[in-house]
């Protein structure tokens, strides 16, 4: 377990950032997909009557953001050395710390954060800082990729 942590701490996996546009198109493809009717998220003028500046993101949108915008599955498996057929998807967690609407492009800072071990599973956490075109923090999600069956590569 502890030589497994400190290569990944030695050699500070790296994430390449990446930019994202949102687009409407992408915000109305998202909620058809997850089944969602609230008109807000398909209707620019029904959005802007409820009080927003344009279409606004739906709250798990940042998930299609990072498969749309580089941080894909197989992004993942290869960077972490994962067999994708033993692969597990542990939880989501998004921290809004301001607004996303379509129309707006964000960038995109991923991190590992954690690696290790524990009963023949090898868990990772990324946690991803997105900006907007301003620079300012408007979100952070993090989430838990755990590997199952077979030992530490």
């Amino acid at each position: 377990m502890y030589q497994f942590m400190e290569s990944l701490l030695v050699e500070e996996i790296k994430i390449e950032p990446f930019s994202f546009e949102i687009e409407r198109g992408k915000i109305k493809e998202f909620v058809m997909a997850i089944g969602d009717p609230n008109p807000i998220y398909y209707d620019v003028k029904t959005a802007r009557k409820m009080g927003y500046r344009d279409i606004p993101v739906p709250p798990t949108f940042p998930t299609a953001i990072e498969m749309w915008g580089g941080l894909d599955f197989e992004t993942l498996i290869d960077l972490l050395d994962l067999d994708p057929l033993k692969v597990l998807h542990g939880g989501q967690e998004y921290r809004y710390i301001g607004e996303l609407y379509a129309g707006d492009t964000v960038t995109a800072f991923p991190k590992l954060i954690s690696a290790f071990e524990k009963r023949n599973l090898r868990f990772f956490t990324i946690g991803i800082t997105y900006k907007n075109s301003n620079g300012e923090l408007v979100l952070y999600s993090e989430s838990t990729i755990i590997e199952r069956g077979g030992s530490i590569k």
